[in-house]
């Protein structure tokens, strides 16, 4: 079964140590389209791409990135991330449509 578009993915630790970097890999399904192609009617296929993506720790942005049409359909990034404490992860796309894309995940800090 194909991924429908905004199907995102993320992998991280469950728990870490305080102050410990770990990384952060994150996946979303996206078409990326650039606004140049036709469709089978001859039609241009209006742009559509993800542009923002941002990584909160309760609130506090720890990653972000900026997106143009150099990008690949469905946008990877792999980062670092370090928490002195527990944190609630929020993961949001943001695309040229208005679509927002959302994923919420926790990471313990134990030790």
């Amino acid at each position: 079964m194909a991924q429908a578009i905004g199907d995102p993915r993320v992998k991280l630790p469950g728990t870490v140590r305080p102050g410990e970097v770990f990384e952060i890999k994150t996946l979303i399904a996206h078409p990326m389209e650039l606004g140049r192609r036709q469709n089978a009617q001859g039609r241009p296929i209006p742009r559509r791409i993800i542009r923002k993506f941002v990584c909160t720790a309760d609130g506090r942005e720890v990653f972000s990135a900026d997106l143009d049409t150099g990008v690949a359909a469905n946008p990877y990034f792999a980062f670092f991330c370090r928490l002195e404490s527990s944190a609630a992860l929020l993961f949001t796309w943001f695309d040229d449509s208005g679509d927002r894309y959302t994923l919420a995940r926790r990471v313990e800090v134990e030790g």
